[in-house]
């Protein structure tokens, strides 16, 4: 079970990040997970939404370079020790972890782990089968 994610390539200037945040508000889609990486000239957003095709849409139809991909959401116990376990056992799976982030949950206890995997079905595979929980998009909340 993955989930979509929108990749949006950002000019560093002011007010783009505002441009970008209002288009999906006023489209009625809710943001549930985001990081930003930058650069001198650019950055790369990174978005889990409430609607993903919906954003992608609105998002190109606002002059946007945008792509959807598909990660993986782990819910970790908040605790520590926890997170280098699941990184860890994607490691000795043989499996490519190609980027992540993390995020503060509402549930008690726990965070959640977004990583872009080469592999997301052995991936998850994996890591079910060593008890973490694969979240589905809406459990996901900032």
């Amino acid at each position: 079970m993955t989930i979509k994610q929108l990749s949006v390539f950002v000019e560093n200037r002011r007010g783009k990040m505002t441009e970008i945040i209002q288009a999906l508000s006023s489209s009625g889609i809710d943001i549930r997970a985001l990081t930003l990486a930058d650069t001198s000239e650019f950055g790369l957003l990174r978005l889990i939404v409430s609607d993903p095709d919906a954003a992608f849409n609105t998002l190109r139809q606002a002059g946007m370079m945008v792509r959807l991909s598909d990660v993986v959401a782990v819910g970790v116990a908040d605790k520590p020790g926890h997170f280098s376990n699941a990184i860890r056992l994607i490691a000795e799976e043989g499996i490519d972890l190609e980027y992540l982030y993390v995020l503060a949950s509402r549930i008690d206890g726990e965070a959640v782990i977004l990583m872009r995997l080469d592999q997301p079905g052995e991936g998850i595979r994996a890591l079910k089968n060593a008890g973490y929980k694969i979240l589905k998009s809406e459990e996901i909340c900032f």
